[in-house]
């Protein structure tokens, strides 16, 4: 008779796993794993609340940081500054991410909470450029590196770390909740900008409005980073641990060719998969505003209005689909978001250029709609590509030098390309082109639901589940029990 290892919870009730054979098995600490989720979902929203801003109040910050006469120059500095901080995103990854496969997840996420809070708050406190000329440009650019840097290690971290607390059947209704801290973060930035577009004058946004979002984010990374400092490690990182029989002191250094040769295959597939993810994530949520705005003329208000219920539409099925994930599976659902964007972008762009606010309504939330196929399956996808040694170092490469080069120049690329074609379409193509390399990626990607992390015992919910596993020689039952 095959035991199941026991796993009894540390002091402050967070599941400490054992040393043992392929038949040991976490039992998860349901209140743990709440808190867990919690910290991370609202680190991400804080995260997004910034981004969520800076892509809504993009106009304003053009007029405020790069005066020109020219509307479309304006908004391409605006966009290149956003797209800088993606750019040295890879670099935080190779920082934090090894760090956190070294020191710990929960220390690491603690640090790039401050970091980002820090960067978003020096924004509102820089001068115009009427004020200090040349200067607020700089140092809006370095604010942004600032935040750029510190997320390198965070969407990476936060996945990682609700990946390996929650219990194996239910990592794809858990891990959706770190989306749902997106959404969240979005619709409190661009309803916070749609308020005071609403109430504020063009002067006083100019003058003095356009720095509330931004000051805000003080207080909520306090707020966070409190959640953060309450948790424990993760159950798969403390089982490690134990496995090396090392401390944190006199483990060894996991390397960054490990990190990188080692896993080249599961690397490519992360990149594949967060290429569609982002492109398409950021051509709803951050570029869209402005082009309904700058493009297609449209009142800027109605347009803030018509994103936020598609976010908010959105959050509503997250979860959902989230535990759909975890019933058929994660490949079928992400295939079924690439499909869907390689048959409907087009579609959905001609109602959004049709102008009316139905027609940009249903255009706008059959593109939400697809990106839920993404939002909702990723953060339980993207971790189980690698073992636990070395998963929070490799995601956090793989994830930040997709996102740097496909995702974060979103923006700036399509931009740059409807100004150089005249075509008001290229917002759908470059939709399509990223669907074909997502479903190729998909293609390869092996299916993880409902299935142990890779280099980690399996995670049950109840002793109950603990013991039927081990009488089944470890393994899960066809319900996934």
């Amino acid at each position: 008779m095959v035991s199941a290892t026991a796993v009894a919870p540390s002091e402050t009730g967070a599941p400490r796993p054992r040393n043992g054979t392929a038949q040991d098995v976490t039992v998860t600490d349901p209140a743990m794993v709440k808190r867990a989720v919690k910290a991370a979902a609202l680190g991400n929203a804080m995260e997004w609340f910034d981004f969520g801003v800076y892509s809504y109040i993009a106009v304003t910050l053009g007029k405020v940081f790069f005066p020109s006469g020219n509307p479309t120059a304006q908004l391409l500095s605006t966009f290149g500054a956003f797209a800088a901080a993606f750019l040295i995103r890879p670099l935080g990854g190779m920082v934090f991410g090894p760090l956190g496969d070294r020191v710990g997840r929960q220390k690491v996420l603690a640090l790039t909470m401050i970091m980002m809070a820090a960067g978003t708050f020096a924004i509102g406190l820089i001068p115009s450029y009427a004020t200090i000329g040349v200067w607020a440009p700089i140092l809006l650019l370095l604010a942004r590196l600032v935040q750029g840097f510190s997320t390198g290690g965070e969407y990476a971290g936060a996945a990682t770390f609700i990946a390996e607390y929650a219990p194996d059947k239910k990592r794809g209704f858990l891990g959706s909740w770190l989306e749902f801290g997106t959404l969240a973060g979005y619709i409190g930035g661009a309803g916070l900008v749609t308020l005071m577009t609403a109430l504020l004058s063009t002067d006083d946004l100019l003058s003095w409005g356009w720095r509330i979002p931004f000051l805000i984010a003080g207080p909520m990374g306090l707020i966070g980073l409190y959640l953060r400092m309450k948790l424990e490690e993760t159950p798969a990182f403390a089982a490690e641990l134990e496995k090396a029989h090392k401390d944190e002191q006199t483990r060894p250094k996991v390397r960054l060719r490990d990190m990188v040769t080692g896993q080249w295959k599961a690397l490519l597939l992360c990149m594949g998969l967060v290429l569609v993810f982002n492109v398409t994530d950021y051509m709803l949520l951050s570029y869209m505003p402005s082009y309904l705005t700058s493009e297609l003329k449209y009142d800027e208000t109605h347009g803030l209005l018509v994103i936020l219920a598609v976010m908010a539409l959105m959050m509503c099925v997250q979860p959902f689909a989230g535990a759909l994930t975890d019933r058929v599976g994660r490949r079928p659902v992400i295939a079924a978001g690439c499909a869907g964007f390689f048959l409907l972008s087009v579609p959905a762009l001609l109602l959004i250029r049709e102008g009316s606010l139905w027609a940009i309504a249903l255009g706008l939330g059959a593109l939400g709609l697809l990106l839920v196929c993404f939002t909702a399956s990723m953060p339980s996808t993207l971790p189980a590509l690698f073992p636990t040694k070395v998963r929070y170092g490799s995601l956090s490469i793989g994830f930040n030098i997709s996102v740097s080069i496909f995702g974060g120049t979103t923006p700036l690329v399509v931009t740059a390309l409807i100004g150089a074609t005249g075509d008001k379409m290229m917002p759908a193509y470059y939709m399509m082109a990223a669907a074909v390399i997502g479903g190729i990626a998909v293609w390869f990607l092996t299916e993880s639901a409902r299935r142990p992390l890779p280099g980690s015992p399996a995670a049950v919910e109840t002793q109950a589940e603990a013991e039927a596993m081990a009488l089944r020689g470890g393994k899960f039952s066809p319900s996934g029990a």
